[in-house]
């Protein structure tokens, strides 16, 4: 399997990012770890070897992305206000700085944001803003209730960072035709401690016409990388 590391000084962000590359064909995949977590998140958690199969055949290739979660949601030394401006220079981030590495290497006209828990959020939201990029998502038990992390700060850049805000309130006909082109699966687990997080964010998109498909997988599925595993496996 092809497999490349790749690091760099970020100008979005002003510190140096890493990221790990997995596949050589097919449609490309941002890969966002969960809460806190790493680029190399994927690979030492089993989900890579747990796609193999499609990456060898040349289905997908994966661009697994750091986080800088610890410096903004999860930053609760620091300003809300800064906290939110981090989540911007992050988006900043892949989009003006991991998406040309992606084209370089993948001509693809699809791109599909994958991630798991808080992962999850990451994903829905950058595919959600920018559905003329993002194709396709696939969230396993997805963290969207995230308005807690900011400790009472609000103001129009939170609320447009937040899925669960923003969406009830949409109604641009150039965001809404491009989400009903797209794919949005959500995937959760009956024991899954984000079960009811994602039977009210398909809510949303339903009641705004946007095809979701929602999973509730059985057999005490989890909140955890066995089931992600056979999740990510699945679905892409």
């Amino acid at each position: 399997m092809n497999r490349e590391y790749h690091k760099w000084k970020s100008g979005a962000l002003d510190r140096e990012m890493e990221m790990l590359v997995f596949g050589h064909a097919g449609v490309p995949v941002v890969v966002f770890p969960t809460s806190c977590g790493r680029f190399y998140e994927f690979e030492d958690r089993g989900m890579v070897h747990a796609v193999s199969a499609q990456l060898n055949r040349g289905q997908a290739q994966l661009f697994c992305v750091d986080s800088v979660d610890s410096e903004s949601w999860y930053a609760e030394d620091i300003p809300g206000s800064w906290r939110i401006a981090r989540q911007i220079q992050f988006e900043r981030y892949i989009l003006e700085e991991v998406l040309p590495v992606i084209r370089s290497k993948n001509l693809s006209p699809h791109l599909a944001a994958v991630g798991c828990s808080f992962g999850g959020y990451h994903a829905a939201n950058i595919a959600l803003r920018h559905p003329e990029t993002f194709t396709a998502m696939l969230s396993m038990s997805g963290a969207f209730d995230i308005c807690r992390f900011l400790r009472g700060y609000y103001d129009e850049d939170c609320y447009l960072n937040l899925p669960t805000h923003y969406l009830p309130n949409m109604s641009d006909p150039w965001y809404l035709d491009r989400y009903r082109h797209n794919s949005y699966v959500l995937a959760t687990g009956v024991q899954d401690m984000c079960w009811d997080e994602n039977e009210k964010f398909a809510a949303l998109l339903r009641q705004k016409g946007i095809p979701v498909q929602l999973d509730v997988w059985q057999d005490g599925a989890g909140h955890d990388w066995p089931w992600w595993q056979k999740m990510f496996a699945a679905y892409l």
